[in-house]
């Protein structure tokens, strides 16, 4: 089966959450799911898309041009031997989300006064298995960019930041018991499927890559100051620890930090950098965490040479990929249904 490429282009809410979060501790694994429906899209882009990741990672793909759910991953041709209707059955799950996101649209372009014209309805919900053992899960609606309204599991009530979701919060908390299968979603039948995912794709998702640490700098000419610039490539999993230290000590000061960022083979980048007196050179590490290495890394900062023109390529090539990283995982997902294990789950997006 010929694996599809998945869109970078909808303009749409930047998924950050996928790239952001704590660079800190130990391994966690998330399964995540967004999508985005668009009232008006430029010709021939599809006016509704929904992705799935796995640790950050595309695995499954629909869109109203396609209308099949289909893998990104070889792995997950795992799940079709295993179950010959899993694809037909998410297919058609899609398709009545693709549906009732169409009526939501219409819904919400009465509802605000507006006329026709480009909006966007968005939906984001997933699950994390974090590497203490203890587990996370959420649910958020958005419309045209900004938070529609937020699934609370604590509660099992809705929260709308925005007064004209009040009408949705109070239909949707009328039905306690559908709050309860979101949550129970969320915090079980979520985290089984990501377990099952990860052991169909163990080895690419549970392998280790250590990273490769560079160091440059360069001299400002204004003040005689120097700023060196930590860059950490090719690593996975993406957790890492990396930091600028004083004396041993975490730095913050004078410090500034880049996206944490996929690479195209599925390793991750991130880097760091400092401003400070060369007098003081000597006292700097940069301080490198990671389970791809046996003990942690320090360097030291050397004397910067003639590399005024590298260093800045470096710094602008990784705002730049990382911009056009962010830009490109974009959209705000569904959740809803409740079918027979997986399927008995409430996973199609709902009627506002």
């Amino acid at each position: 089966m010929a694996l599809r490429p998945a869109p970078l282009w909808l303009p749409v809410m930047v998924a950050v959450s996928l790239l952001r979060g704590s660079c800190l501790g130990t391994s966690s694994h998330s399964l995540k799911y967004f999508v985005t429906s668009i009232s008006e899209p430029s010709q021939g882009q599809p006016h509704f898309v929904e992705m799935g990741f796995v640790d950050g990672q595309v695995f499954v793909h629909y869109d109203s041009n396609s209308r099949k759910e289909q893998p990104q991953v070889s792995w997950m041709e795992k799940v079709g031997k295993e179950d010959p209707q899993y694809w037909d059955r998410e297919t058609q799950r899609a398709r009545g989300t693709e549906e009732t996101s169409r009526g939501n649209l219409e819904i919400l372009r009465n509802r605000y006064n507006q006329s026709e014209g480009l909006h966007t309805w968005q939906l984001m919900y997933g699950c994390e298995l974090r590497g203490d053992g203890s587990k996370g899960g959420f649910a958020q609606y958005g419309y045209d960019g900004k938070t529609f309204i937020t699934f609370d599991k604590k509660t099992l009530t809705w929260v709308a930041p925005d007064p004209q979701a009040l009408i949705t919060q109070r239909k949707w908390d009328a039905d306690p018991g559908k709050n309860q299968g979101r949550k129970a979603y969320l915090e079980e039948i979520c985290i089984e499927w990501l377990e099952k995912f990860l052991s169909y794709g163990n080895e690419t998702l549970l392998r280790t890559e250590p990273p490769v640490v560079t160091m440059s700098s360069r001299t400002e000419v204004e003040d005689g100051m120097e700023t060196h610039v930590c860059r950490v490539h090719g690593f996975y999993p993406r957790e890492i620890d990396a930091s600028w230290t004083r004396d041993g000590e975490v730095w913050l000061q004078d410090t500034f930090c880049g996206f944490l960022a996929p690479n195209a083979d599925g390793t991750y980048h991130y880097w760091i950098s400092i401003h400070i007196d060369p007098k003081e050179r000597g006292r700097y590490r940069c301080h490198v965490e990671h389970d791809g290495l046996q003990d942690p890394l320090d360097l030291e900062l050397k004397e910067p040479t003639d590399s005024k023109s590298n260093l800045w390529l470096i710094i602008i090539g990784c705002v730049v990929a990382a911009l056009v990283v962010v830009g490109g995982i974009t959209g705000i997902c569904l959740y809803n249904r409740r079918q027979e294990d997986y399927n008995a789950v409430p996973r199609r997006n709902q009627a506002i």
